[in-house]
């Protein structure tokens, strides 16, 4: 599992844009288009309670900048699940896939929800790598989904 991701730390100093931490503003400006929602698993921060982070969707490891064009909000699980990577070997065929990209690609194209609503299922090579690098069907994930079906919050529309 990769470490988690702390927003503003360069690990490129000669990148002097890496560095900048994105504004209050940006970060509610984003946290709003994504409806409240990790761009990921689609979890809500008004459901869990756990307020959203800035994700770099190319990671400042891997020269990504903080920018509102490579900025969205993911759940923390999501977000350090996601570390560093970029891309991930699709479990059908082996070829190297990039991870979905919450900002320029529809969740609805890339992943459904299982019958019972508790798991988040690929649909594309896109899909079915970040499903397995985000580890979005993990145990604890998978049991408070089951809760929230229950009372009829979730899977979101």
């Amino acid at each position: 599992m990769a470490g988690p991701h702390f927003a503003g730390f360069d690990k490129n100093p000669a990148s002097p844009m890496s560095a900048a931490k994105a504004s209050d503003r940006v970060r509610r400006r984003i946290a709003a288009q994504a409806d409240y929602r990790c761009g990921y698993c689609l979890s809500s921060e008004r459901l869990t309670g756990i307020r959203l982070t800035l994700d770099h969707i190319i990671p400042l490891a891997a020269g990504g900048l903080t920018e509102e064009n490579n900025l969205w909000v993911a759940c923390r699980p999501c977000n350090e699940f996601k570390g560093a990577q970029t891309r991930a070997q699709n479990p059908i065929t082996d070829h190297i896939v990039p991870l979905f990209n919450p900002r320029a690609q529809l969740w609805h194209e890339h992943f459904e929800w299982s019958a019972r609503g508790t798991h988040i299922v690929g649909l594309t090579p896109v899909g079915r790598v970040t499903v397995g690098a985000l580890q979005l069907n993990h145990d604890l994930v998978v049991q408070a989904r089951r809760q929230w079906v229950k009372v009829g919050w979730h899977p979101p529309e």
